[in-house]
């Protein structure tokens, strides 16, 4: 998510890159990302791929993050898991995310794809590392008390 618009405003219907593109992800603002299935996103099973599911949800929770940054902040994924209730095989989902806890380290989100009928596909928490852009000096640390 280096290169995410860096503006709070939901970024326009282009990708953000060819993954993004490629799936055709969709913005309507940085904690709603919307997708519709099709064939190319469809597994051997006949079923929607997880990995379109969980992409959803680690762009979402980027851009959710991404909106929260300043321009000395750079993001990534530490983790995320995922719950996989039910699955899809055509019309539009839509990943929404809420950012629950942010310092200025880490954060934490939830996010949810629920499908256009309103069934809950995917649950998901993740925790995301907050760092300065490469190049740039970290900021020193404090002196201890102990320190002479």
């Amino acid at each position: 998510m280096e290169n995410a618009p860096k503006d709070s405003t939901a970024p326009d219907s282009a990708s953000l890159d060819g993954v993004s593109g490629f799936m055709g992800m969709r913005w309507e603002d940085p904690q709603t990302v919307r997708l519709t299935i099709r064939p190319e996103l469809i597994n051997r099973g006949g079923l929607l791929s997880g990995v379109v599911t969980y992409a959803l949800v680690d762009y979402c929770m980027g851009s959710t993050l991404w909106a929260q940054t300043t321009e000395q902040e750079r993001i990534a994924t530490i983790n995320i898991s995922i719950n996989y209730v039910q699955t899809a095989v055509e019309g539009e989902i839509v990943c929404r995310t809420t950012l629950d806890r942010r310092n200025r380290r880490a954060a934490v989100m939830r996010s949810e794809v629920r499908h256009e009928d309103g069934r809950l596909l995917v649950s998901a928490i993740g925790s995301y590392t907050i760092f300065p852009p490469r190049g740039h000096a970290a900021t020193p640390a404090r002196p201890s008390a102990s320190a002479p």
